[in-house]
């Protein structure tokens, strides 16, 4: 375990450069999700009852779609929760993309203060 400490180390540094960008995409990713949840609620209510019951069971929908998992347990049937979830679906992609490029690129500085500091 001794060989990968500076790794640990380094992942720990790069989290570190990036922490207020995390938050404030956290931030950002849960206000996504509520309005996920109140948009396909008031798009899919009236036309699947038992399945999108109040918003907070609309959440679920929202959670697997927004990670784009879409479990298929619960799926627009009207036009209008079709389209909403197309646009959902994509910032559901960038929900993946944004931190991914933030901690990559965290990593790749991290690295290279390593190689300069020898």
């Amino acid at each position: 375990m001794a060989g990968y400490s500076k790794a640990v180390a380094r992942f720990g540094r790069a989290f570190r450069m990036i922490k207020e960008e995390l938050v404030l995409f956290r931030v950002t990713a849960l206000i996504l999700l509520y309005l996920s949840s109140v948009g396909i609620y008031y798009f899919e209510s009236a036309a699947q009852p038992e399945q999108f019951k109040s918003i907070f069971h609309s959440l679920w929908w929202a959670v697997t779609t927004l990670t784009t998992v879409g479990y298929g347990d619960m799926y627009p049937v009207t036009l209008g929760g079709r389209i909403f979830t197309f646009f959902v679906l994509l910032i559901g992609l960038g929900v993946v993309a944004i931190p991914t490029g933030l901690v990559a690129s965290a990593l790749s500085k991290a690295r290279i203060e390593d190689v300069e500091n020898g």
